[in-house]
Order: structure tokens, then C-alpha cells, then sequence
């Protein structure tokens, strides 16, 4: 699919395309994220707190992926929608710290060396990403970060369920909002191209952190 998705954006409009992309290359069709190991096994409450650390390292950081989407956008139909994303991804870099406190130390686990190497390397992708000068690859990034982070957020509130904690009303824009943004946005075959391929690349190390933490998981094993 993702080879084909900037031809079919044309002919779709992108909003169907970034919808199509999220429902099946993001966080929700991970196979990790419902699994048992996550949600409620016997080691649910240690796998969580990993997804958490892991989530803060990539997302965790300022100037995060619509930050700097914000600096490198000139198209005056996202200045409203950024504003409110940085506002709202604001709030939610917020709880997402409190959740990292909450969950105590990062659990050990064999490899840890290479684990940091390859998150290092997704938020070196993710600044370059965004700080692209492509018009429509930073918005098409920041446009499928708020779109996935809804998968992402259900995970967070999951832990801070668990946790004891109270989960924040999310201020992000809406997936509706979103979507109408992503339109919007599109104002040539060219810029369409550009906020797919953005997407499909901030889905890719979606998805690969999503594999590194089930690969940690399976490494720790009984122990």
C-alpha cells in the first residue's frame, strides 16, 4: 500500500489517503498494541512503563515534530490548525512526563545499547522530517502525528489507568479538523505527493518503535 499511496491521493484526496495509511500502517494495527503483553498479562505493568519511556524519547522532546513543522510551513491554511497542535501536543508532552514518573525506571532489558541507538536515530529522522523545506512533507508529518497520536493516547490513558492517574481531555485538533486541514492544505498534485510521503515516513518509525518494543519485551522474557 504504501508504495502506491501517493498515486492513489490524487485520485482519492489526500484526507482519505492519510486515513487509509494511519487505519492500517499506524499504531492501531500494530500487532503489539491490543496484545495481552501490553494490556494485561503477567508482565503488562513493566511493558507499559517501557512503551511509555520509549514514547517520551521519541515525542517526549521540544521542539518536537509539529514544532518545528510550525517554523517550516508558510501555507496560511495550517497556521490556525498549527497553532492549536503545538498548544494541544503542549499538554499532552506534559502527561506524558507525569507518566513517565509514574512508571519508575526504564526496565532493564538485553540490549539496551542498540535499543538507544535506533530511537536516537527515529528522532534524528523525525527533526529532518519535519524541518523539511518540501512544501507539504512537514505538515503531511505533523497532520499523521495528530491523527495516529489517538491510537497512541489510548495506550497512555491505559497506563495511567493503571497507574492510579486521572487522563487530561486531549487538546489536540479533532480527526475531523484534521482531516478537512489535510484538504485543505493540498493545493497541487505536487503538495498531495509531498503530505503523503510525510505521512508515510512519521508512520515508519511509528511502526518501528512499535516493533523495538515488542522485540524488548520478548529479549526480557521471563525475567
Amino acid at each position: 500500500m504504501t508504495s502506491n499511496a501517493t498515486q492513489r491521493a490524487e485520485s482519492q484526496g489526500v484526507a482519505a489517503v492519510l486515513l487509509q495509511l494511519v487505519a492500517v500502517e499506524g499504531t492501531a494495527g500494530h500487532r503489539y498494541v491490543p496484545s495481552v503483553e501490553l494490556r494485561s498479562g503477567k508482565f503488562a505493568t513493566r511493558n507499559l512503563a517501557d512503551a511509555i519511556h520509549l514514547f517520551c524519547s521519541l515525542h517526549g522532546r521540544h521542539p518536537g515534530v509539529i514544532d518545528l513543522a510550525a517554523l517550516h510551513t508558510t501555507q496560511n491554511a495550517a497556521r490556525s490548525w498549527l497553532i492549536q497542535a503545538v498548544d494541544g501536543f503542549a499538554m499532552e508532552r506534559s502527561y506524558l512526563t507525569k507518566l513517565v514518573v509514574a512508571a519508575g525506571p526504564l526496565p532493564s532489558t538485553p540490549g539496551q545499547a542498540e535499543s538507544e541507538s535506533a530511537v536516537n536515530g527515529q528522532c534524528h529522522a523525525l527533526d529532518m522530517l519535519a524541518r523539511s523545506d518540501r512544501t507539504g512533507c512537514a505538515i503531511g508529518a505533523a497532520i499523521t502525528l495528530v491523527l495516529d497520536w489517538h491510537a497512541f493516547r489510548d495506550v497512555l490513558d491505559h497506563a495511567a489507568k493503571r497507574w492510579g492517574m486521572t487522563a487530561p481531555e486531549c487538546a489536540l485538533p479533532s480527526i475531523s479538523q484534521t482531516l478537512i486541514l489535510a484538504n485543505e492544505a493540498a493545493e497541487s498534485s505536487a503538495v498531495e505527493r509531498a503530505i503523503a510521503f510525510g505521512a508515510q515516513q512519521i508512520l515508519n518509525q511509528h511502526r518501528g518503535l512499535w516493533d523495538l518494543l515488542d522485540a524488548r519485551q520478548i529479549a526480557r522474557g521471563e525475567y
